[in-house]
């Protein structure tokens, strides 16, 4: 019976990680419905040379990144040596989402002529709330998960920093951008509204797809480490702790590199020429 129980408690602990990984594929959809509306639309000058202008700061923010990663390798060569090179992959992939969720917080701001009076999408039409709020609470899960390990002893002092500093950074980066995308004033020339709403669409999903990842995927690793840890323990009788544990680790890993995979498909800028619905 103990084993039963400890098998249908994984399974059901996977389950939030299918559901959001189905969630980002259904938001898809969005980004068909902004393309289109992009295609579909014919903007004014200013409309396209912004949709210029933000690919290029997109591209050299997101090129910082990865500069960015490289520091990181390099760091971490010089503070562990032989052992740095399993650190080499992390440090990458952290340098490049931290690029995507800057150049989202630091988009300059397009210069056509705002509405007036000010009007204002409201944010369900940017990006699924449930999305939105899953991504905030994987956040805080992890920083908890992380502070305890590292109060216990569990981390030693540089990877508990780490393990805190950079999903917190990458969620006010994140909350930022979500904030000036909800806050700006739609522009007052009806050709621009597809390519505005186009913008805000691509940035809310991309900060909250980048901050999933950078969440879940450490999340996963402390789970994975504490239930191994927990499972060495004897006990007298069927502990489910660990079984949680386990399963909880291999269910937000397995959810990052699905969000992860859903990242790439949004890294492409909304163009005014695409063809929206090619596939």
């Amino acid at each position: 019976m103990g084993r039963l129980i400890a098998v249908v408690l994984f399974i059901a602990v996977l389950v939030p990680g299918v559901l959001l990984a189905r969630a980002w594929a259904l938001a898809a959809g969005r980004r068909a419905v902004a393309s289109a509306g992009v295609e579909f639309a014919t903007p004014t000058a200013e409309g396209v040379a912004t949709l210029q202008r933000q690919a290029q700061h997109g591209r050299r923010v997101r090129r910082l990144g990865l500069l960015l990663g490289l520091v990181g390798v390099v760091a971490s060569v010089v503070m562990f040596a032989e052992a740095s090179v399993f650190l080499w992959l992390p440090a990458l992939v952290v340098g490049l989402l931290a690029g995507v969720v800057l150049a989202e917080a630091t988009r300059p701001r397009p210069r056509w002529r705002l509405s007036d009076p000010a009007r204002r999408p409201r944010r369900s039409e940017q990006v699924s709330l449930w999305l939105l709020w899953t991504t905030r609470a994987v956040v805080v899960a992890e920083l908890v998960v992380a502070v305890v390990m590292w109060r216990r002893g569990d981390l030693a002092d540089t990877v508990g920093w780490v393990a805190v500093l950079v999903p917190l950074v990458a969620w006010l980066l994140a909350e930022t951008a979500l904030l000036r995308v909800l806050v700006r004033p739609l522009p007052a020339e009806g050709a621009d509204v597809p390519v505005d709403e186009a913008l805000r669409t691509w940035t809310a999903h991309l900060v909250t797809a980048a901050t999933s990842v950078l969440a879940l995927l450490p999340l996963g690793t402390l789970l994975l480490a504490a239930g191994i840890d927990l499972g060495d323990r004897v006990t007298e009788n069927v502990d489910l702790l660990p079984v949680a544990l386990v399963a909880g680790g291999f269910a937000s890993l397995a959810a990052g590199l699905a969000v992860a995979a859903f990242l790439v498909t949004w890294l492409r800028p909304v163009r005014a020429d695409e063809r929206a619905l090619a596939g």
